[in-house]
């Protein structure tokens, strides 16, 4: 076969086989794309039962267009009669290769879990049963997305043949009570089967283990698993009940959809996984000011930064963001509750006195388990030896933790940024007003990096800030996003020229891509930055937004959960893990998740229109437009405010005062994907087609690219579907959907 031409399609390689199929790679050299192809053997081309299930996996598998279910392109037949199933290539491996090398971590787990019933909802809402849920017939593909593969035991819920006819079909470790039986299945057999999955891949072995199908079934229709706390410490009480729930003999007390299933999985706290499976993990608290004047608070933030920068670099370390971290300035929490609060193991706490040129820093390392000191230290010297110091503060963590420390990251904790004092001054000065998040602010910030650099020349880290800066500019709205964009993208560039494959520069450039509308760009440098940077909240964060965006909803929850854990205090992101959610259209259980939010910053504009906008896509639309209201007239000038307007009028079909509000918004909303998405929605719910065909299609020109939403699956876009425009937007977009990968 190898090197063979059949139909439009080039044989490539072998990529395996069994006994219903050989599958191959090939190129499609009329699409110019790489493919599988999955061919009946040979001898059992005339086999009429064996061509009947082959031509049904095909069947059922194409009509479901979703992420985690694999995508049929089409079934054929070669010219000796040889059929064939025409697929996407995946690039990854089998979740049978994983569970081989061992049990998979707690969070992996459950990543993947989500995906296989994110599949199975869409196939059990189209009355299809798989039957054959095992690691074998699913695809872990490259980039984490879970692919359901081989329908060729599937079966109409209820159909004739959904019945064993007293024989058992399926594959016997994976097999429900049930289905051991031969009785009739419907879609609990398939939650019982990824109950089996979840627990072979917690433990690494399979919950019943004999040496023939008749003594392996005995123990599925009689005998309990051991139970999960035998194999490993580390799995929470809580997710072990899910898996057990699933795996209930009694199939009235097993899960009674995918969807429950998925909502008890969800319902999982994001952060506190066993301590035994979580790095260890640290948070530096502010270091307080204790200088005469207690007028250097700019330089012992700056330290603390600088300490958490350092820290963040370690791989085998979890880091508290530097925003968690100035939350809990001047607190009087103590060390057990922080601990507790933010999840962490350790707390680095200290003071800095600066007189003049001299500098003295306290540091002291606790374990706020126990509330003990683990070691302090003091350091004095003048104020050129800061990095010094910083550095120093930075190892004897390592080193009190026992931290190996590879090559690159003992290279990065030793690193100079700024070779003078004052510069680094203005920097720090810098930082301090860009987080202020305000026009004046940014306006100051860029005054202080211009100093820097008249005192040290280019540096990289001063044009990072720089980019930083004019990025913020475009991101608030407060100035010409094309003109901005294009100074951070310089910036950008000529970070890199000066210190290639920089991280400040991958994660500025991660920014502006995604701002730009070139998503799969922003993700690449974005991944790049926490390569060397894995502590990195804005990352972290802007992931969530580019993979919820383009419908990679299982990596957006990932990225979600990891940013809970390294930036809990910062109130938005919190609603992360509504984003993932609402990305999907489970929007009754976004609504829990926004609304935490909202009882975080009950008077912030945007946390506002999020809990307003999930209130009436859940139909609460009273409460809808009271928040919409209440955030206009607080805050008029508002982005957020002002798109909360539209949507309040767009719901009452007021399309008048809808175009009039959404022209203020057009130079900020063209070049936002979410605005142009929200816009969208606003002019299909007024009947305003032409309008909102013409923001969707500048929505997906920006990145926005999640099918299963746009499809079928948020109702505020119902007005536009079936038009020929829509439709032939909708082909465009399922093709980027497919084959988004990075």
């Amino acid at each position: 076969m190898i090197g063979k031409d059949i139909s439009r399609y080039r044989i490539l390689e072998k990529l395996g086989g069994g006994s219903m199929g050989v599958v191959y790679r090939a190129e499609d050299t009329k699409l110019k794309r790489t493919v599988a192809l999955k061919f009946l053997p040979l001898h059992l081309t005339n086999n009429e039962e064996a061509r009947s299930r082959f031509i049904r996996e095909a069947q059922a598998a194409s009509a479901m267009d979703h992420l985690n279910i694999c995508t049929i392109h089409e079934i054929d037949e070669t010219s000796a009669g040889q059929i064939f199933i025409c697929m996407p290539f995946y690039t990854g491996e089998t979740l049978k290769k994983k569970i081989a090398r061992g049990p998979l971590p707690v969070g992996q787990v459950k990543d993947i879990t989500r995906g296989v019933l994110n599949g199975l909802v869409k196939a059990h809402e189209h009355g299809i049963v798989h039957r054959d849920i095992k690691p074998a017939n699913l695809m872990v593909t490259d980039d984490g997305v879970v692919k359901i593969v081989d329908f060729g035991l599937a079966k109409l819920a209820g159909a004739p043949g959904s019945r064993g006819g007293g024989m058992a079909v399926g594959t016997v470790a994976y097999m429900s009570p049930e289905q051991a039986r031969g009785e009739e299945v419907d879609l609990r057999t398939d939650l019982w089967s990824l109950g089996v999955v979840a627990y072979e891949m917690l433990s690494g072995r399979l919950p019943f283990e004999a040496d023939y199908p008749e003594a392996l079934m005995y123990l599925i229709l009689y005998e309990e698993p051991r139970s999960l706390t035998s194999f490993r410490s580390d799995v929470p009480d809580a997710l072990r009940k899910v898996v057990k729930k699933a795996m209930s003999k009694d199939r009235g007390k097993r899960y009674q959809s995918a969807a429950a299933f998925l909502e008890d999985l969800d319902r999982l706290p994001a952060q506190g996984e066993a301590p035994s499976e979580r790095k260890v993990s640290i948070a530096v608290l502010p270091f307080e000011d204790i200088s005469p004047g207690r007028d250097n608070e700019y330089f012992s933030d700056g330290l603390t930064e600088e300490i958490i920068s350092d820290l963040s670099r370690i791989h085998s370390l979890c880091v508290i963001s530097r925003t968690s971290a100035m939350r809990l300035k001047g607190t009087d929490r103590d060390a057990r509750t922080i601990g507790r609060d933010l999840n962490v193991r350790y707390l680095l706490e200290g003071s800095v006195r600066k007189v003049g040129s001299s500098l003295r820093v306290i540091a002291q390392l606790i374990d706020a388990t126990t509330d003990s000191h683990v070691w302090a230290e003091k350091y004095s010297g003048t104020l050129e030896e800061v990095f010094d110091v910083q550095e120093r503060v930075s190892r004897s963590i390592a080193e009190a933790l026992r931290l190996k420390l590879s090559p690159e990251e003992e290279r990065r904790i030793a690193e100079r940024p700024i070779g003078d004092i004052r510069a680094y001054e203005s920097y720090l000065k810098a930082r301090k007003e860009i987080m202020r998040f305000t026009e004046e602010g940014l306006e100051r910030s860029l005054q202080y990096l211009k100093e820097a650099t008249d005192i040290v020349g280019e540096n990289p880290l001063l044009l990072a800030g720089m980019g930083y800066t004019y990025w913020s500019f475009a991101n608030l709205g407060v100035r010409p996003p094309e003109k901005y964009l294009s100074k951070a993208e310089a910036c950008a560039a000529r970070v890199f020229e000066l210190e290639p494959d920089s991280p400040r520069g991958h994660m500025l450039l991660g920014l502006v891509s995604v701002t730009k509308g070139n998503v799969r760009e922003g993700v690449r440098h974005l991944k790049r930055t926490l390569l060397t940077d894995p502590n990195n909240p804005d990352a972290l964060f802007w992931l969530v937004i580019a993979y919820g965006s383009t419908g990679r909803t299982t990596l957006a929850m990932q990225f979600a959960e990891r940013l809970l854990e390294v930036d809990p205090l910062t109130p938005i992101n919190h609603a992360t893990p509504g984003f993932a959610l609402l990305c999907e259209g489970r929007f009754d259980l976004a609504l829990h998740k926004e609304e935490k939010w909202h009882q975080m910053e009950p008077a912030s504009a945007i946390s506002r229109f999020w809990y307003a906008w999930v209130l009436a896509q859940n139909s609460r639309l009273s409460e809808a437009f009271s928040l919409f209201q209440a955030a206009a007239q607080d805050t008029p000038e508002d982005l957020w405010a002002q798109l909360g307007l539209c949507f309040r009028h767009a719901l009452r079909g007021d399309s008048e005062t809808l175009k009039s509000l959404a022209g203020g918004l057009e130079t900020v909303a063209k070049w936002d994907l979410q605005y142009s998405w929200f816009l969208a929605e606003c002019f299909a719910l007024a009947g305003e087609s032409d309008e909102s065909l013409r923001w969707l299609e500048n929505a997906v020109s920006r990145g926005f690219i999640n099918y299963p939403l746009i499809s079928k699956l948020d109702p505020f876009l119902e007005n536009i579907r079936g038009e020929e425009q829509f439709e032939k937007l909708l082909e465009r977009v399922k093709g980027e959907w497919e084959h988004f990968a990075v």
